[in-house]
């Protein structure tokens, strides 16, 4: 018989497991509780069950079967709606995870799988001295990526454990809270300005152990180049199809590790997910400036980003640059001070808003009221069918943001033949040094698609301030702007080092550098040129920029990356609400672009600056978006989730309003309003 007291007894039996590493200790374990009991009760019952004295801080309960964790310890079981059917395992936050970084070095740490990715890549860069982790994010390698790979060696196996970097000895592994220092202005600087290579002082930032300096130099410094095997083994896309596979991976910002079915000593990628690289300095950002340079280098020899075959060899000459420079620092304390030169890689890179100490920048236009303008002579190409191009000079004036021409410098008084307004048009340069080609393609958005109108210009002088005003007019902003003279210095700089053929000085190789041409340059060009031909025209290039600092050559590789078209151009195959057939979408800093798959032709470009709104329907899961004079798009991805390109276009419309006024805190509550979406 059951007593009465039983009967009417509203307890029930929870199975619940421990994950542990003890021996001969049971893992399962059946109590009996009540749905008024709270998480942090049923923690501590269990404990007192287990027996076992150890540390249990960092354990919580992970509900296998509804992917949650249960971190909420003041809710009782009711609320959180667990039912004696429920599973149960009592295991650490914290976890082993290896990640991949930009510059191909695998590190394994500790980090957290019950905080949301966001937080977790935060306390990730504080580990590795990264600043700004908002602009980077962990991915999966996507499956269509590692097709190849596995054609090519069946038996391939993870990195042996000696070319596995082991920080899990990390104080923020431990559990205790980041420096304080390591965002501020006042600490150590962590760059020698002169030499480009990482102070002494960084080694601190890792640990006590006897390979701090080691971890310092794997992180900071650039490291021999791969072979060309291993590089030929490697995923390079082909196609825009392609492209958009390598954007298919990223995991959601808004959920933790172990929910999006990571688990421990897993392989992710760390990448820099958004390409606004906010408040770049060479003084503290060695670490940062190191991997984003990497990543560049990377997309350059993988062919994930178009360039031409001038500017391959400028990428070449850079690399070569920089791995001369690494071989050749001294040990020796260089008092001398380089502000002149530093000034100089400021001007050339004001795009990536470095700032270094005694640099200062243009304030030339700032306090101009009257904006000024652009009057020349300059060629008009218009393409016409049967690939044919009509070639016709006239009086170009450019005010504002627009571009108006007259048929002579005497008619300008009059009415314009055509008026163009380059606001959020794209600006795509046309050049080829040698062959003494200035050219400036601008497609500007029309309603039924875009206009593709060509400028020619004469020189070189011509050519950088007209493009200039062209880059700004397409982000709204006029040549009264205090970029504008900066952004003329940039373009003028980059057209110098494409200069190379002018350059009296015979070719030299660079000392102490075993230069193999095939690792500075994509297979593509290694197929077409012999070793011979290759190794000279990269000496040729090398004389531009032979005497740069370690530090400069990588800005240099880095502000020539951003000069690219395709720069920072995240591509998705989509299906646009009523069209039959699928297109590409290409995700930027500022704009959304859908091109044509097949050519990769432009159809049609939106601004986030005229964006009204924008949702999710996550039962179709279409992304709807809203932008002014009652213009409105609705599109399915295809390849990849939806909540990726949601995420995408609200990260960078969080990242937009970053400000140096308070650029030590981050809105992480912002970050999630923006970009977590109501799935």
């Amino acid at each position: 018989m059951v007593s009465s007291t039983e009967y009417g007894s509203h307890t029930w039996e929870l199975l619940l497991t421990v994950d542990h590493q003890h021996e001969g200790v049971e893992k399962e374990f059946l109590l009996q509780v009540t749905g008024d009991l709270h998480v942090g009760g049923l923690m501590l019952k269990l404990v007192e069950k287990i027996k076992l004295q150890q540390d249990w801080s960092d354990y919580a309960f992970w509900w296998e079967q509804k992917k949650c964790w249960l971190l909420k310890t003041h809710w009782t079981l009711d609320k959180c709606g667990v039912q004696a059917d429920a599973k149960l395992i009592f295991t650490t936050q914290h976890k082993m995870l290896r990640l991949r970084l930009p510059n191909m070095k695998t590190v394994r740490l500790k980090v957290s799988f019950s905080s949301m990715v966001f937080r977790a890549v935060s306390d990730i860069c504080k580990m590795l001295n990264i600043r700004r982790s908002e602009e980077l994010s962990l991915m999966k390698q996507s499956e269509g990526t590692l097709k190849k790979k596995k054609k090519k060696d069946k038996n391939s196996k993870e990195p042996a454990s000696e070319d596995i970097l082991n920080l899990c000895n990390s104080p923020v592994n431990a559990g205790l809270s980041a420096n304080a220092g390591l965002y501020s202005k006042t600490m150590t600087p962590i760059y020698d300005p002169v030499s480009g290579s990482p102070a002494s002082s960084t080694i601190t930032w890792f640990s006590d152990s006897s390979v701090g300096e080691q971890n310092c130099s794997i992180l900071a410094l650039s490291h021999p180049t791969c072979s060309p095997e291993t590089l030929a083994e490697m995923y390079q896309p082909r196609t825009l199809a392609d492209k958009a596979k390598l954007n298919a991976g990223w995991l959601d910002s808004s959920r933790s590790l172990m929910e999006q079915g990571i688990q421990e000593e897993d392989q992710l990628l760390l990448r820099f997910k958004y390409y606004t690289f906010f408040d770049l300095n060479p003084k503290y950002d060695a670490v940062r400036i190191n991997q984003i340079y990497e990543q560049a280098r990377w997309a350059i020899l993988l062919e994930e980003i178009d360039c031409t075959e001038e500017e391959m060899l400028i990428f070449a000459a850079l690399q070569a640059c920089t791995r001369a420079n690494k071989l050749s620092l001294s040990s020796e304390t260089q008092d001398s001070t380089c502000e002149s030169e530093v000034d100089e890689v400021e001007a050339a890179l004001s795009n990536l808003e470095v700032t270094l100490e005694g640099g200062n920048k243009s304030n030339i236009l700032e306090d101009i009221t009257d904006i000024p303008k652009l009057a020349d002579n300059l060629k008009l190409v218009r393409p016409k069918k049967l690939a044919l191009k009509a070639i016709k000079t006239y009086w170009f004036v450019f005010r504002d943001t627009s571009i108006s021409y007259f048929k002579n410098k005497e008619s300008a008084q009059g009415e314009p033949v055509e008026k163009l307004n380059l606001k959020g048009c794209e600006v795509v340069p046309d050049v080829n040094v040698a062959a003494k080609k200035f050219g400036i393609k601008l497609l500007i958005p029309v309603a039924d698609g875009m206009n593709e109108v060509y400028l020619r210009c004469d020189n070189e002088d011509q050519y950088a301030r007209w493009m200039a005003a062209c880059v700004l007019a397409s982000k709204g902003r006029t040549m009264a702007d205090s970029s504008y003279q900066p952004e003329v210095q940039k373009i003028l700089s980059f057209l110098q080092m494409k200069n190379w053929t002018m350059c009296s000085q015979a070719a030299s190789e660079p000392e102490n550098v075993d230069l193999k041409p095939e690792c500075f340059v994509s297979p593509r060009y290694t197929k077409k040129f012999k070793s011979k031909q290759l190794t000279a025209r990269i000496l040729e290039a090398h004389q531009n920029v032979s005497q740069m600092s370690l530090v400069e050559a990588k800005l240099r590789f880095i502000q020539a990356w951003q000069s690219l078209p395709e720069f920072g151009l995240s591509y998705y195959i989509v299906r646009f609400k009523g069209s039959k057939k699928d297109d590409v979408l290409g995700v930027s800093y500022n704009r959304l672009i859908r091109m044509d798959m097949a050519t990769g032709d432009p159809i049609t470009t939106w601004r986030f600056s005229n964006m009204k709104q924008w949702n999710v329907n996550w039962e179709i899961r279409q992304v709807a978006i809203e932008f002014d004079q009652n213009v409105s798009i609705a599109f399915t991805c295809l390849s990849a989730d939806c909540k990726i390109i949601h995420e995408y276009i609200g990260g960078y419309i969080f990242l937009s309003t970053r400000s140096k006024d308070h650029n030590e805190t981050l809105d992480e509550e912002l970050f999630h309003k923006l970009t977590g979406g109501q799935e």
